[in-house]
């Protein structure tokens, strides 16, 4: 009796190894195959169908990437759009730019001819009568022209009396000081202008400074 039951156990250890590997195998073979399924493998058997002969799953995806290619379709769209008016603001920007460029004096064009206009009646007046008044032309052109520098903004330097400034002024000479501070701008050679405080042209200036005698002294 001993010996049937040690054979008995024996038996179904070796059963129960004999399942645990064909368990594995199968196991091993469901994990490698299951990357391949499709779509379709995934629907039940007892998944209704419709009047066109497929499944309503399968219909419901095919809904899904219709309605995901049309949302596609608009942004395509939406993009193409904005790319255009994109290219329209840069060309609206780029013709204002160049208007700009070539009409940006045209205020001060206006201007100016106002002086041209008064050289043209000083010569006018002047074959009529045979005789003109160079002073006083001269005085309502430079009045004229001051007052149209000051309305753009451009105005011109008075550095009489200053400290050399070597951001508005050039020196181009020197002169005896007689009695003005040392270092000061005693005379102008040519005037400076500055267009709404930024200095356009440098005043040339002489800068006084002692004499040969106060020196030796």
């Amino acid at each position: 009796m001993y010996l049937a039951r040690c054979s008995s156990r024996v038996a179904v250890d070796q059963l129960g190894a004999l399942l645990s590997r064909n368990s594995r195998n199968v196991l091993s073979a469901f994990c490698a195959a299951s990357p391949h399924r499709h779509v379709g493998d995934y629907t039940r058997n007892d998944d209704p169908t419709g009047d066109d002969g497929k499944s309503f799953t399968v219909t419901s995806l095919e809904r899904k990437a219709q309605k995901l290619e049309q949302q596609v379709e608009e942004l395509k769209e939406k993009q193409r759009v904005a790319m255009a008016d994109s290219e329209n603001v840069r060309r609206g920007i780029q013709k204002y730019v160049m208007d700009a460029k070539l009409f940006g004096i045209q205020s001060l064009c206006r201007d100016l001819v106002e002086v041209a206009d008064l050289v043209e009646d000083a010569s006018a007046q002047a074959a009529t009568d045979g005789k003109v008044d160079v002073i006083e032309i001269l005085s309502q052109l430079d009045t004229k022209l001051q007052r149209i520098f000051s309305k753009h903004g451009l105005q011109k330097m008075t550095p009489i009396g200053s400290v050399f400034d070597p951001y508005d002024h050039t020196v181009v000479c020197h002169v005896p000081a007689e009695g003005r501070e040392l270092g000061t701008v005693a005379v102008v050679r040519q005037e400076g202008y500055k267009l709404h405080g930024r200095t356009i042209r440098h005043a040339h200036v002489g800068l006084a400074v002692a004499s040969p005698e106060r020196a030796k002294h």
